[in-house]
Parts: C-alpha cells; sequence; structure tokens
C-alpha cells in the first residue's frame, strides 16, 4: 500500500485564531499533513461551547474544524503563557491570528514582534476588513460581512436583502486563508524568505461577488449594465416537477434544442431571442420564464434521464440533511465514521481534495480543550515543573 500523500508534512503552523475563518483554514492545512497547534485560551474557542455536544467543551462545529490539530491552552495574560508562545513561534513556518490589529499588538504579537523570534516565518492577518481602511479595527463576524461585502444587496434586485443560510463569507474567507499560505510556503522553500499575508473578509468577500457582477463597470467609462442579467432575474430558481423539484440548466444551443423539442414546444428553437448564448443571455427574463410551466409537465425522474441522455445540466433538489445518503455522495464518502477517544462514535465531513487519489486521513482526532499542551511543551524542552507552573 503506498503511503499517503501528505503535502505539508514537515509543516508547522501555529493557530492563534478563533470560530470559524481562521480554524477552517487552518484545518484544511491541518488534513493536507501540517503541524497545527491550536494554541487557545484557557476558556477555550467559542465554538467548543456551541450545541450538540456529548461532553463539555466538545460541541460538534468546533469537531469539524479542529481534526488533525493539537490543541495547547496558553494564558497570553501572563508572562509565561507569552514565553511559552514565543518558544512555540521560533519551531514554526507559519504563524496565522485573526485577533484584531491592535489587540495582537498590545499582547506582543504584531509581524514585528514575532519575526524578531523566527525571521523567515509566514505572518498571516486575517481579519474582517484590509489595514488601509477605516473599517479596519472594526468587529466582524460573517453577517456582518454578508452585508458589507454587498452579498446581502443581490437579494434586493428581486426583494428585500437578505443573508445567505450559511457562514459563507467566513468559508471563502478561510479558504483564500489556506490558498495564501501554501503559496507563500512554496515562494519560501525557493526563496528562503518569510512572507506578510493580510486576508480581510470583506475585499475577499466583495471580490468574490463581483467576479460575474461587475460587468459593465469593467470599462471605463462604463459600458453596458452591472452585473450579469442571467444570475439577476427571479426567473433563475428551482422548479416544481409532477412529484418534486429539479434544477435544469441547459446552456449550450444544442441544449436548449434538445431542451425544447422533448418540452413539445419546437417552434421555440426558431425564436431569435433564444438563438445564441448572448441572445439568451440578454433575455434571461423570457427565457427562464417559460420553464416553470414547461417543467411542471413531467416528473423528476423523466427529466433526469432526459437531461443525463442529452448531457444537459441538471439535478434534483437534494436535501442537505439527507445528503450522506444521496447515491453519490455514500459512493465517494463524502461522510467518514470514526471512533474518538472521548466522544465515541462520530461522522466527519472528509476533505473533499484528493492527492494522489488518497483521502486525507485522521492523524488526530478532534481535541479536547489543551489536550496537547504537555505533550507540545515537552517537545520544546519544557520540564514538568515547569509545565505544571504555565498550567497553574
Amino acid at each position: 500500500m503506498k503511503p499517503l500523500a501528505l503535502c505539508l508534512k514537515g509543516v508547522r503552523v501555529v493557530d492563534l485564531t478563533t470560530v470559524i475563518m481562521g480554524p477552517l483554514a487552518t484545518r484544511m492545512l491541518a488534513d493536507m499533513g501540517a503541524d497545527v497547534i491550536w494554541v487557545e485560551s484557557p476558556d477555550g474557542d467559542v465554538l467548543r461551547d456551541y450545541e450538540p455536544m456529548r461532553n463539555p467543551k466538545m460541541g460538534a462545529f468546533s469537531m469539524s474544524v479542529s481534526r488533525n490539530k493539537r490543541s495547547v491552552v496558553l494564558d497570553l495574560k501572563t508572562e509565561a503563557g507569552c514565553e511559552a508562545l514565543r518558544e512555540l513561534i521560533a519551531t514554526a513556518d507559519v504563524f496565522v491570528t485573526n485577533i484584531r490589529r491592535k489587540a495582537i499588538k498590545r499582547l506582543g504579537f504584531d509581524e514585528d514582534k514575532v519575526r524578531e523570534v523566527r525571521p523567515d516565518i509566514v505572518y498571516c492577518m486575517a481579519n474582517g476588513f484590509g489595514s488601509g481602511g477605516p473599517n479596519a479595527d472594526k468587529t466582524a463576524y460573517d453577517d456582518v460581512i454578508q452585508a458589507a461585502s454587498g452579498l446581502a444587496s443581490t437579494f434586493a434586485w428581486n426583494g428585500e436583502p437578505q443573508l445567505v443560510p450559511s457562514i459563507l463569507a467566513d468559508k471563502v474567507a478561510g479558504v483564500h486563508v489556506a490558498f495564501a499560505i501554501a503559496a507563500a510556503l512554496f515562494d519560501r522553500a525557493r526563496s528562503g524568505k518569510g512572507a506578510t499575508l493580510e486576508i480581510p473578509m470583506a475585499e475577499t468577500m466583495a471580490a468574490f461577488n463581483l467576479v460575474e457582477h461587475l460587468g459593465g463597470q469593467t470599462f471605463r467609462p462604463q459600458h453596458g449594465d452591472f452585473s450579469y442579467s442571467r444570475i439577476r432575474t427571479p426567473h433563475r430558481r428551482p422548479r416544481r416537477t409532477q412529484d418534486g423539484w429539479i434544477v435544469i440548466l441547459p446552456y449550450s444551443t444544442d441544449n436548449w434544442h434538445r431542451f425544447f423539442e422533448f418540452a413539445g414546444q419546437p417552434e421555440l428553437k426558431h425564436d431569435e431571442r433564444f438563438a445564441s448564448g448572448g441572445e439568451r443571455i440578454k433575455h434571461s427574463d423570457e427565457l427562464y420564464g417559460l420553464l416553470d410551466d414547461i417543467v411542471k409537465t413531467k416528473t423528476t425522474s423523466e427529466w433526469l434521464d432526459f437531461c443525463d441522455e442529452h448531457s444537459i445540466p441538471a439535478s434534483e433538489i437534494v436535501d442537505l440533511e439527507k445528503i450522506g445518503e444521496h447515491p453519490h455522495f455514500a459512493a465517494v464518502g463524502l461522510l467518514q465514521e470514526d471512533e474518538h477517544p472521548t466522544e465515541g462514535a462520530y461522522r466527519y465531513v472528509r476533505d473533499p481534495i484528493l492527492v494522489d487519489g488518497e483521502i486525507a486521513p485522521i492523524r488526530h482526532h478532534s481535541p479536547q480543550l489543551g489536550a496537547d499542551t504537555k505533550e507540545v511543551m515537552r517537545e520544546l524542552g519544557w520540564d514538568d515543573e515547569r509545565i505544571k507552573d504555565l498550567l497553574d
């Protein structure tokens, strides 16, 4: 059996982050083989207290972002805690934090202080807003960033501003954090020099939103409408079939011709509004406005069989609560089962990335608060008496 490909094996990450963006990013690095040491306060990350849980400080939410990490409790309000963190940083390749800039400076772990300890470190600051703007020191969580980044406003195109029922901004920003750190590590391996990274949630999410929506503002002066009309139409939505719900997205001209024929409306193939991709985008309201009446004439399975036969993108509406039972996700093992040493039998969502065809393994189950403090401090050469003083 070939060894598992752990791309970041040998990389040490000191993780001074909380809640979602940072912990998700460092979990991705941990899944890729990095030794992520999650430095927590004596109270632990707030996610540890979110229900459901079997045991205190082991909430399900926290378990989903803490696997493959080691938990070290340090009280950074004490000199002993700060000294321990400095010694950890001296052994690290990456230091990542989402503590606000003024607070991290007060603690003595701003970039300049950290580089005094480890000059070639990758120093990553992951905050709500970029350091160059007036919001630089504002508190930010996912809901606020959905509003600040323009995401909530997109719902107002067809109603009122809303929030996506997902912590989308945190997760998108977290992926950017992981990518940026991996890129900086690659450059460090070539140049021997560290890097300073800043990944602000607001800018990250605004840029993410504008990929398709910048539209006519791409050109100066503006040429054409802002946004992408196919996405803006209120008719872009799931459709009711005879027995359920489906999303169908004929995309090419051939897709649409076959769709119109199967729908019993072949004359639409000759409608100039739908003759090309550009015209279909321009007339998205009219085109998508036809679909409710068409789709409801057949069952979900009839539509799926037809779409599969002609390579037309389509999917039934999958219930997120039951996604593990879906034939595709069950076949690829998206949800894995294991035995946790303290929490018993449990499920987790594996990292979706395959490396050399292999799934990232569980090397360390999600740790209890401070479970690895003694082990990590001994690795730094601390004796039992010094560790006891640190923990008291």
